[in-house]
């Protein structure tokens, strides 16, 4: 149990140390790319066409 707090605890902390490493132009370029996702999916509408067979 203990260990797998400590592993998962340094999990986080590699997780940490990658996010430092990008520099400021990728984060920026990562959050406009789930910007505008987000903005599709918000408009996005789903509709259900029947299935007819021939």
């Amino acid at each position: 149990m203990e260990k797998d707090r400590q592993s998962f605890t340094q999990a986080e902390l590699e997780l940490l140390k990658e996010g430092l490493k990008r520099t400021y132009k990728e984060r920026f370029e990562m959050a406009t790319r789930l910007y505008k996702i987000q903005q599709t999916m918000n408009k996005a509408s789903i509709t259900h066409k029947p299935f007819i067979s021939k």
